[in-house]
């Protein structure tokens, strides 16, 4: 199984993380919301916004409460992948 791809990871303070995934499936502004949605769900996510045209997902989340294995978790039960 392939890990996915972070294209991006830094720190925004303190436990807060911004990391930037590519994801997979996606097509439509649909696809979009629900990603947004089902990431904005988790636990000490501040922000999550999906950039259909580059297929990333920017998520910034404090790390005491979420992880990015729950990030992709999220994504994948909304029915997309994380490559």
């Amino acid at each position: 199984m392939m890990k996915e791809r972070i294209i991006e990871s830094s720190w925004i303070g303190g436990v807060m993380l911004r990391q930037t995934l590519i994801i997979e499936g996606m097509s439509c502004n649909h696809c979009k919301n629900v990603v947004e949605k089902a990431v904005n769900e988790l636990p000490g996510i501040i922000f999550a916004e999906v950039n259909l045209a580059a297929k990333q997902l920017t998520v910034e989340f404090d790390e005491t409460k979420s992880n990015i294995d729950q990030v992709r978790a999220a994504v994948a039960e909304a029915g997309y992948e994380v490559v």
